[in-house]
């Protein structure tokens, strides 16, 4: 009984421990021993190394520690793209197509999980808008060559349409995850980016913010968010106060 006792407490101390702390689970088939694979992030003043890694007979491991969710890239060595992927703590798997770099495969925590359905569902909104790319990119330079502008604005109205329709597909459908999802990294990405379009309804934002998971909310984009609400709500600088009601 004493041993039984002492192997769970070691599981519980075991899985405790990989709770506070990340690590990334490469696998880099087809890439030189050797290559180097950068971990990037952005800040206000560009992209910044984060840590480096050597590969070796296809894996490589990246490990730290995470002081909330936050979007970062891998660049490898040789390779045009980079990976995109929410570190936060807990193992994440990365399998990385060296031929095609924006089909590697990302997984293992719930923000990246997220993330990754978040993005198939999005590219389903928006295949209408590469398939009429894919299918009159030809034609559009063939006319911007013999300088057709009657085919040229042919194209370019029925591409504006296309693409006005997906960006109300797209919003509604953001909307729809944000609701849903309190907490999800990306939906307090969501709200930040709603705060940015002009059009916004602020009471929906708010009421989104408010129903986040607090941990979210105590994130980067948790603050600007608050701190932009706090903004728009406020009276602007410089504007003429409210007259008093007559007695």
């Amino acid at each position: 009984m004493k041993k039984i006792v002492l192997l769970l407490t070691a599981a519980v101390v075991f899985t405790s421990c990989n709770k506070d702390k990340y690590t990334i689970s490469g696998t880099a088939k087809g890439i030189e021993n050797g290559k180097t694979i950068i971990m990037e992030t952005q800040d206000e003043k560009g992209i910044i190394a984060v840590d480096t890694v050597k590969v070796e007979n296809g894996k490589f491991e990246i490990k730290g520690k995470a002081l909330e969710p936050s979007f970062h890239m891998l660049q490898v060595e040789g390779i045009q793209g980079k990976v995109p992927f929410i570190l936060e703590n807990g193992t994440i798997d990365i399998v990385i197509n060296k031929d095609t770099i924006q089909k590697s495969k990302i997984s293992g925590t719930y923000s990246n999980d997220e993330y990754v359905a978040f993005n198939v569902e999005i590219t389903k909104v928006q295949k209408a808008l590469i398939d009429f790319q894919t299918a009159n990119t030809q034609k559009m330079n063939t006319a911007q060559a013999a300088k057709d502008t009657v085919v040229i604005n042919g194209l370019m109205k029925e591409f504006m349409k296309i693409q006005q329709d997906v960006n109300v597909a797209s919003k509604a459908k953001y909307l729809t995850y944000a609701e849903s999802h309190p907490k999800s990294f990306i939906t307090a990405l969501i709200i930040q980016g709603m705060l940015n379009d002009p059009s916004t309804d602020i009471k929906k934002s708010e009421a989104l913010f408010n129903g986040l998971d607090e941990s979210l909310k105590n994130t980067k984009p948790g603050k600007a968010i608050k701190a932009k609400l706090t903004e728009m709500k406020s009276p602007a600088v410089g504007a003429t106060a409210p007259a008093a009601p007559a007695k």
